[in-house]
């Protein structure tokens, strides 16, 4: 259904959680609120468990409350319920659209004369002066609008603070009502902005955020020059996702669900297996394998992705949930893309990382001397960075790529013959072992670099150095160009100089050649052993496994593109 008038003359309601959000750091709230992003950690966690008794919806409020008594202010009381004769209402959503605010107030307590509102907190008060923070007297505030403008009376609030088992009441005076409707204002205008608000800088706050991961402050704010650095990078997310992909190739097998949060995996030949859902990072299905309904919508509920490949490990999409709402961050990318200038800008950085990784690797592993390669990289290199269009740019990565795969034997430890005999790239379909391995490896670092982009908010298929095809995800393929050496050329070379793969592990048709099912299991697990080992990042110094890399990196690039990094961010090794 389209808007209505009514509609567009509806105000913008803030969340009373969201004004806490605000009041805490405006970047938290913007990322929340405008972006639509949340991550949990332990504190969310153990904050919603806190939360699970008043979540459930009971009680009633009066239609309006008498003015309240003269004086009488409530005291700290070590019990969530007040003494005497009370009407309660838990989980109660109300809306103040004069002020502007919608909240979901825990519990009411009304004693027929006033209301008060109480919050939840999952830790202790604090040792100040007022026992509570801040932003969480302005959520309380903001509560306490939302009553009065529903008719009825609030003087006060109350904090409950589970870890103490201590209630704190909180006056709604002049001051904190100012203060808190200010800070509604401000929140109002975020949508409209055109950048997100800065991050915070050093702050302590940022530690045990659960969106430390998506805001990246210290990354944001590392200053160009090291020497003027002066505190280090902190680490504040995981190195690892502890949720890992699941892959599903046995064919003519099924894909359920059960009890709501656990995955069945059905096969011909073997008996069924279960995962639970939290363990689960995305799902990548291979050729004929049933996925039901069901697991679909359980799937699209915890927001994880589905991508689909064709027996043979050909990319072909991936079904997500809803679209992501950072409309901001795709108006952006297209206007970047419409610049020629800064199209060409990042798409230079983009090859001659690539080169750069490349001769990285010919260093690293050569068997042989390499030198004349080294040299005519270098070369390449130095042309790319000032290639005056995308066309001359395609033909200096050419160049180099034929030169890099031209000494991709010598990286070997014995040298390939007979069937894995390597004399250069070619693909579409790939017409010999090691060919079909790398066009593997490519597949599944595409998926692994759509959906990356995908969960930041971009389109993956609006590119900059690739252009736009049907179906194609030309921004994955521009961003996985630097990693394509470090990730899945090296996950060839370790496959073939371990023995992972054998001669006999390949089905050879007319002009084509593919994994066999087996070789083609134990690959995949080289190439996630690869995601998850651990990497110092060459610009922040903090060591994080390469699947987290992706995602910096994509997140970064987003926040160039917005404006907030004056410059593309590299991920070259040594």
């Amino acid at each position: 259904m389209g808007a209505t008038a009514d509609d567009l003359d509806t105000p913008l309601l803030v969340p009373a959680r969201m004004i806490n959000e605000y009041v805490y750091c405006p970047r938290l709230a913007y990322i929340e609120w405008v972006e639509g992003e949340f991550r949990d950690n332990y504190y969310t966690v153990d904050g919603r468990l806190t939360h699970r008794r008043v979540d459930r919806r009971a009680g009633h409020l009066p239609a309006r409350a008498s003015p309240p008594p003269e004086g009488g202010e409530e005291k700290e009381r070590s019990d969530p319920a007040p003494a005497g004769p009370t009407l309660h209402a838990r989980s109660v959503e109300l809306s103040a659209p004069i002020a502007g605010i919608v909240a979901r107030i825990d519990l009411i307590e009304s004693d027929g004369t006033r209301a008060t509102p109480v919050e939840y907190k999952r830790g202790k008060p604090p040792a100040n002066a007022e026992r509570s923070y801040y932003p969480e007297r302005a959520q309380l505030c903001a509560q306490a609008i939302v009553l009065e403008e529903n008719g009825l009376s609030c003087q006060e609030g109350v904090l409950y603070y589970a870890a103490a088992r201590t209630r704190v009441t909180v006056p709604i005076t002049p001051e904190l009502r100012a203060l808190t409707l200010q800070a509604a204002e401000q929140l109002r205008a975020l949508p409209a902005a055109s950048q997100p608000p800065p991050p915070l800088v050093d702050s302590p706050k940022c530690v045990g955020c659960s969106l430390a991961g998506l805001c990246l402050p210290d990354e944001l704010n590392l200053h160009p020059d090291p020497e003027q650095q002066s505190t280090p990078v902190r680490l504040l997310f995981p190195a690892r996702d502890d949720a890992k992909p699941l892959h599903l190739q046995e064919q003519w097998g099924k894909l359920g669900i059960e009890s709501g949060n656990l995955l069945r995996v059905s096969t011909r030949d073997a008996e069924p297996y279960q995962v639970r859902l939290r363990d689960v990072s995305q799902v990548a299905v291979y050729g004929n394998v049933q996925v039901t309904t069901q697991a679909l919508r359980a799937l699209a509920t915890k927001g994880i992705p589905l991508t689909l490949f064709s027996y043979g490990g050909w990319f072909y999409g991936m079904l997500t949930g809803l679209t992501h709402r950072n409309v901001l961050l795709r108006e952006c990318q297209f206007s970047a893309a419409r610049d020629g200038g800064r199209a060409l800008a990042v798409a230079r950085s983009l090859v001659a990382q690539k080169i750069r990784n490349q001769r990285t690797m010919l260093r690293r592993n050569r068997r042989a001397e390499l030198r004349n390669a080294l040299v005519d990289l270098q070369r390449d290199l130095d042309h790319a960075m000032v290639a005056p269009s995308v066309e001359s740019l395609l033909g200096i990565e050419g160049t180099a790529a034929r030169t890099y795969f031209q000494s991709f034997a010598d990286m070997l430890r014995e040298p390939l013959n007979g069937a894995f005999d390597f004399k250069g790239r070619n693909r579409r379909p790939p017409r010999d072992p090691v060919n079909a391995l790398l066009s593997f490896a490519y597949a599944l670092l595409v998926k692994d670099w759509t959906l990356a982009l995908t969960a930041v908010g971009f389109d993956p298929h609006l590119g900059f150095y690739h252009r736009p095809r049907y179906g194609r995800p030309s921004l994955a393929l521009d961003l996985m160009e630097p990693f394509r050496p470090l990730i899945a050329d090296s996950v060839v070379l370790v496959a073939l100089n371990t023995k992972v793969v054998a001669e006999d592990d390949f089905s050879r048709g007319v002009g084509a050649v593919a994994l066999k099912d087996a070789a083609r299991r134990r690959f995949i697990e080289a190439y996630e052993r690869r995601m998850n080992e651990l990497v110092t990042h060459p610009v922040f110094g903090y060591r994080i496994s390469y699947r987290r890399v992706l995602e910096v990196q994509a997140r970064l690039f987003a926040r160039y593109l917005v404006g907030e990094l004056p410059e593309m961010p590299v991920f070259v090794t040594r």
